[in-house]
This record gives structure tokens, sequence and C-alpha cells, in this order.
């Protein structure tokens, strides 16, 4: 829990130091200038006086003290009153030998927060006396004391903004709830720190506004079927506003999109209806298609009594070689194509068979029985 809370603090404590509230940053390489530069006075001090634990005690107090409010305070003001207040004390505690002690907390408080650091991915914007000096880029760079700011550092790389529109009405009057991202960067650090209070809000507010206008002139199965259509109409009203301001969106994609509920389930019981509909249509055609091929080989029967035959005998023999089936046809086919013929005769034929098993059967247990009565 402290390793949570600590590392959060750290982290709010950067985002102020990239804002607009900070005139500078306060890092740890800042930490270890002020804290060499008292290391350094201490020892120019001993070297000159005799040793004293106390003042070993106050100068390593001091160096920590303002190192600790230097890094939450990152503010010239805070710099001039605390630096002001730890040479006063050092010298009430001190005097009359403290003029080195003295001299190294003014220098180690004015100069440590004057060396500052641009990471690869930064711009740093630079004021002096409230106007616009300069960009620094990606190192080391100086800033003078007090009449020097550091407006801000803006990170150049691409950001990821997720905005959304809630309860807004399509064109159909359909109320959605629409969540997207968008995927912008700053390409001109002086324009977006320049032209606009707070850039990153602007393009979070401009998102969602242009997310629901577009959803103000699309209908809600246009805007579930093409997706990226809507993506790509907000990229370009939104990169059309953020030009001027040195910031360019790249691409805005749609995540998701939220229905009714109770429009949810008529739009499913509707695509459910059409599917039904779609499967009778397409057994409808396959009837049709049946009935045509029937049709046509009608008309080859018609004119080919030989190959009606052939079909019929070739009818009752794929019903009849399983055994115990049965076949029902309509007594018009039978007199029309002779089945009745060949039916008979099939059940003459099956007749014999099963009296020869029977006289087969009997023959064989005839002996068997005199064979018992000789016994």
């Amino acid at each position: 829990m402290n390793t949570g809370s600590s590392s959060s603090r750290l982290t709010a404590l950067e985002r102020f130091a990239t804002s607009f509230h900070a005139d500078f940053r306060f890092g740890p390489l800042n930490i270890v200038i002020l804290v060499g530069l008292c290391v350094a006075g201490l020892t120019i001090y001993l070297a000159t006086h005799t040793f004293d634990l106390d003042t070993v005690i106050t100068m390593i107090s001091v160096a920590l003290g303002l190192a600790v409010l230097f890094r939450i305070t990152q503010i010239w003001e805070s710099v001039l009153i605390l630096t002001t207040l730890a040479a006063l004390g050092t010298y009430l505690h001190h005097r009359p030998n403290s003029e080195i002690l003295v001299a190294t907390v003014i220098i180690a408080g004015l100069f440590a927060p004057c060396v500052q650091v641009a990471y690869q991915w930064e711009k740093a914007v630079l004021l002096r006396f409230g106007g616009f000096r300069g960009l620094r880029g990606s190192g080391l760079f100086f800033v003078l004391p007090v009449i020097d700011k550091v407006a801000n550092y803006v990170d150049q790389r691409i950001r990821v903004t997720d905005f959304s529109a809630e309860t807004t009405l399509t064109s159909d009057t359909v109320p959605v709830n629409v969540d997207a991202i968008a995927f912008w960067m700053v390409w001109d650090a002086e324009k977006a720190v320049l032209e606009v209070e707070n850039f990153a809000n602007a393009v979070t507010l401009s998102a969602q506004t242009g997310l629901r206008d577009s959803i103000g002139k699309h209908e809600l199965g246009e805007m579930l079927s093409h997706r990226d259509r809507l993506g790509d109409e907000i990229q370009q009203v939104l990169d059309a506003k953020t030009s001027a301001w040195g910031i360019t969106v790249q691409s805005v994609e749609i995540r998701d999109i939220i229905i009714p509920k109770g429009l949810e389930d008529a739009m499913s019981r509707r695509a459910q209806a059409e599917r039904e509909r779609q499967s009778r249509l397409i057994l409808s055609t396959a009837e049709t298609e049946i009935a045509a091929k029937f049709a046509e080989a009608s008309e080859h029967y018609k004119r080919n009594p030989a190959a009606l035959h052939l079909r019929a005998m070739n009818m009752v023999y794929e019903g009849l070689k399983n055994k115990g089936s049965m076949i029902i046809v309509p007594s018009t086919a039978v007199e029309t194509m002779g089945l009745g013929a060949m039916g008979g005769l099939t059940a003459f034929d099956r007749i014999l068979g099963e009296n020869a098993d029977a006289e087969e059967a009997d023959s064989d247990i005839q002996p068997n029985a005199e064979n018992t009565t000789t016994i």
C-alpha cells in the first residue's frame, strides 16, 4: 500500500512539473546538484574552520529539506522564500563565522533549479519575462532564475484519448451511446502551448462534439455496418480544427455502439424473421427447380416407354432389396408401368423361396426324431 501511494505521488509531481502551473522541473539531477553544492560548501568551511558536528548536521538537513520542498513546489516563489529562510536560519545559528555556509545555501538554492532536462520525446517551451523565448529540445538546457519559466514540457509522441457520446439521437431518432478513441500528436509545440490554454482537454471536447454531430447525420443501420466511415468523418473534422493548434489527429476508431435493450430485442426478432424468410425462399426455389426437372424427365419418359419401365424396375428393386420393406404406389402408376405384374412375380418368387426353406427344415428334423425313437 505504501509503495502504491508513493508511486502515485511521484506521478502527480511529474504531471504538475509538465503543466502550466510549474515554473521548472525539479528532478533527481537537480537534487544531486543541490546536495552536492551544499556538501562542497561544507567541505570548504571545514577546511578553514575547526570540525563541528552541529555544522555538518545543519548543512545536510538544509540540503535535504530544500530538495524535498523544491521537488514538491517547483515554482520560483518557493525557491526565493525557502532559500531566504534557510540562509537566515544558518546565519543565526552559526554566526559570526557563517559567511561560507550562507553563501553556499544561497548559491545551491538558486542554481540547482536552473539546470533542466528534456526527454527525447519532449519539447520545452521557454518564456522569459512572460514572452516566448524559444523551444528547447532533448537533453540539458539552462534557465535563468526567477525571470525564466518553462511553460510546458510538450510530449510529441502519439497519444490516445478515449471519448464518448451518451444518449445521442441518430438521424432516424434512435438513442445510442457511442465510445470511441482518437490517436493524435503535437507536431508544433509552440502553437499547442501559445494558441490553446489546455490543448489536451480541447482535443477531447472537440472529439466529443464531432462525434455527436456525426451520429446525428447517420442512421443506426449505417453506423453499425460502417464504423470505419464514421471514424474517418470524425477524424477529418477534428484534423481540420486542430491543425491551427499544431496538432494532427491521425485516426478515430469507434469502439462500441450501445443501443437500448428493447430495440436490441426488436432487431434480433427482425433478424430471425429475415432468416426465416430467406430459408423459405430457398426451399421454394428448390421445389420449383425440382418440379422443373421432373417435368423435363416426364417428357423423356413420355417418348420412351422402355425407359419408364426400367425406372419402375429400379424403384421396385431399391424398395425391396431390404427385408421387410414395403412400397406404396398409386394405382395409376401400377397400371401404367406394369408394376402389378412385376410386384406379383416378386411376391411369388419370395413365397417359393420361403416354402423351400420350410421343406429343408422339416427334412433336417425327421432323422433326429427317428434316432430318438430308436434309442
